[in-house]
């Protein structure tokens, strides 16, 4: 019998797919979890909401829905099994780390049978990476490596064993600011029932969440999850590409896709993403190559290397730390409250819709948080809980290995930067109070001052890495100058600002 969890919310994989009308369904909605730490208000909402109208359809197809509510997991699977003992559970493996083991072991505790089978909601499948990287003669944990691959066996943006365009990547043309009289298309912003209503209200009163209340933007239903996709592809992606890399002051969602909770809740399939995004490409005159490029690059590049890296390095990953990174998280991240416009608008933009892009994730939120020193796990636990498009399996690679280097699996270097970066791709130093071009003194951003002292801190591991080589020049001449000791006094009185609120 089919077993559907919560992020298993498509109809066409799996073994419900395979299950014919009438038979028998599982969904356990568990809600210990929720209680274990300060979830966003808008995950919770989007994950119960989105099980509860995915029961009632399935109910409506003439499936039999054993639909449980529990503390636990454990809990449900007694009353089940209890009501089902010859049952036996069929369910798409979690990506997320040994959770078909501790599944099976929940079963057989409570004396029942279960089986976990290959997850469906991926392109590509677990035999065919482990095929590919044992047999490989190239680094399989090199993005660019991995991404042509996946371009060649799926034949997306492919012409003749060629990619489309020439190139296999339009990245360097992802980088533009748009300029000042730009306006960003409009969002689409689903209809929710009052189901949806009811299980955001019953949220808010059951749990310690995070994050504002008013609203929700994001699909719950497959049918909305579909509509924002076709939104996206109407509207949206023209002027998706130049712009990726850029952030705009109350422009949270600029031109980007706004899938990803969608796609890992399983309401829409990468697939079925990518086919319809390639096919208005190739019937539209109005799709540069560089946006399509830039959204496929993503969904068939980016999330299915990290579900890969994921599962080759876990659990270690989980607790990586090569910098030895051991300050607590600043409390800016939960509060909003810093002096520091990138920062302060960014967690706010998180703490409103539980979703901020991946520039400001990487380059404004992990960057911060690295230079402060910030321990890797910390800063994960705070993605997890706050995104509504995060689970384990994706934020840490993309936080732990890829925000904060924390092993060097497929890293080549730290991703941090000064104030210089995050003015070039935004518009937040002009009305910041900080000064963008000073590194020590008061009003000097904290970001430089940081990252001069993270390079000396951690010159021990970073050196002899041939890619800091001309940063590490610039480091020598700070000390031979003196002034590496006024950035160290300025980093200090950072840190006293951060324990007073003020910074």
């Amino acid at each position: 019998m089919p077993w559907i969890l919560g992020t298993q919310l498509h109809p066409d994989v799996g073994p419900l797919a395979r299950a014919p009308s009438g038979s028998r369904v599982l969904l356990i909605e568990a809600h210990d979890f929720a209680r274990r730490k300060s979830y966003h208000h808008d995950k919770l909402a989007i994950m119960f909401s989105g099980m509860r109208h995915f029961r009632d359809e399935l109910e409506d197809a003439g499936y039999d829905v054993v639909y449980l509510k529990a503390p636990t997991f454990s809990d449900a699977l007694a009353e089940y099994f209890e009501r089902y003992p010859d049952d036996e559970l069929i369910q798409m493996r979690s990506p997320s780390y040994n959770s078909a083991m501790r599944f099976d072991e929940l079963v057989e505790d409570v004396g029942g049978q279960y089986r976990s089978v290959e997850n469906e909601l991926f392109v590509g499948t677990t035999t065919a990476f482990d095929e590919w990287a044992n047999n490989s003669d190239t680094d399989p944990f090199r993005h660019e490596t991995f991404y042509r691959w996946m371009r060649g066996k799926s034949g997306v943006l492919m012409n003749d064993g060629d990619p489309v365009g020439g190139e296999w990547n339009y990245d360097d043309e992802n980088r533009d600011f748009p300029p000042d009289d730009w306006e960003s298309p409009p969002v689409y912003d689903p209809e929710h029932d009052e189901l949806t209503t009811e299980t955001m209200s019953w949220v808010e009163s059951t749990f310690d969440t995070w994050g504002d209340t008013d609203s929700l933007i994001w699909p719950v239903t497959r049918e909305q999850a579909l509509e924002k996709l076709h939104h996206f592809i109407s509207e949206r992606i023209p002027s998706f590409g130049p712009y990726q890399d850029a952030m705009r002051r109350e422009d949270w969602a600029m031109s980007h896709a706004l899938l990803g909770s969608s796609i890992n809740l399983g309401l829409l399939h990468p697939v079925e993403v990518i086919q319809e995004i390639e096919t208005a490409y190739h019937n539209r005159d109005d799709i540069p190559l560089n946006s399509v490029e830039g959204v496929i690059r993503q969904m068939l590049g980016w999330r299915e290397f990290m579900r890969h890296v994921y599962r080759h390095t876990m659990p270690e990953l989980g607790s990586a730390n090569q910098l030895d990174a051991q300050h607590d998280l600043p409390s800016a991240y939960w509060s909003g409250e810093t002096n520091m416009a990138c920062l302060g608008e960014t967690v706010d933009d998180v703490k409103q819709r539980g979703y901020s892009h991946h520039i400001q994730r990487l380059m404004v939120l992990a960057n911060f948080a690295t230079l402060w020193g910030a321990d890797p796990s910390e800063l994960n636990e705070w993605f997890n809980a706050t995104y509504v498009d995060a689970y384990h399996w994706v934020t840490t690679p993309n936080v732990v290995e890829m925000g904060q280097y924390g092993e060097g699996v497929f890293a080549t270097k730290p991703y941090v930067s000064s104030a210089n970066y995050i003015d070039k791709m935004s518009d937040y130093c002009g009305e910041c109070e900080y000064y963008k071009t000073k590194d020590t003194g008061d009003g000097a951003c904290p970001f430089n001052a940081l990252y001069w002292d993270f390079l000396d801190r951690n010159e021990e591991t970073l050196r002899s890495n041939h890619r800091m080589g001309l940063m590490y020049s610039h480091v020598d001449n700070k000390r031979e100058d003196g002034e590496m000791e006024n950035i160290r006094e300025r980093v200090s009185d950072l840190r006293e600002m951060e324990r007073a609120g003020t910074l």
